[in-house]
């Protein structure tokens, strides 16, 4: 499958200059960083809340995994995972599981853990667990830009 098509779609009419790399498919982003020998502050993952009827992407580094009582206080609501059937219905050109971290491109709001500001290069999922986009520094900030920065991680 390669790169979802929403998500290069998005990338080109932004101007970003990026590169996808394939490797073996993979189950989680920890095997990703491994098998793509990136690390994993360097890999950004999405993970899928909601609360009512909202969603919400929140971005953070692989090598750390979500504090929800952190996006409780970001948002201001009580937030759950989001169920396999609400993520593939967000991104509908993606395998289950292979969220991209852009939001934007998917028109869902995001939160973004402050772990990934300083990153010269960052990865993430292009959309089928056998393929990243690389960004540098520069460009994913410019793909963040309006985004909320928050500690979302532990």
């Amino acid at each position: 499958m390669g790169i979802a098509l929403t998500l290069q779609e998005y990338l080109d009419d932004s101007h970003i200059a990026y590169e996808v790399t394939s490797h073996k498919k993979t189950d989680c982003s920890a095997q990703t960083a491994e098998v793509s020998h990136v690390p994993a502050d360097q890999l950004a993952k999405g993970v899928i809340v909601k609360w009512d009827d909202f969603f919400v992407l929140a971005v953070l580094p692989a090598s750390r995994r979500l504090d929800m009582n952190r996006l409780k206080k970001v948002i201001g609501e009580p937030v759950t995972l989001a169920s396999e059937q609400e993520v593939s219905m967000l991104f509908p050109d993606c395998k289950t599981g292979a969220v991209p971290v852009i939001g934007p491109a998917y028109k869902i709001a995001s939160v973004v853990d402050w772990q990934l500001d300083d990153q010269d290069e960052v990865y993430f999922e292009g959309g089928d667990h056998r393929c990243l986009v690389h960004v540098n520094g520069v460009q994913f900030d410019h793909l963040m830009y309006g985004i909320p920065h928050a500690r979302l991680s532990a």
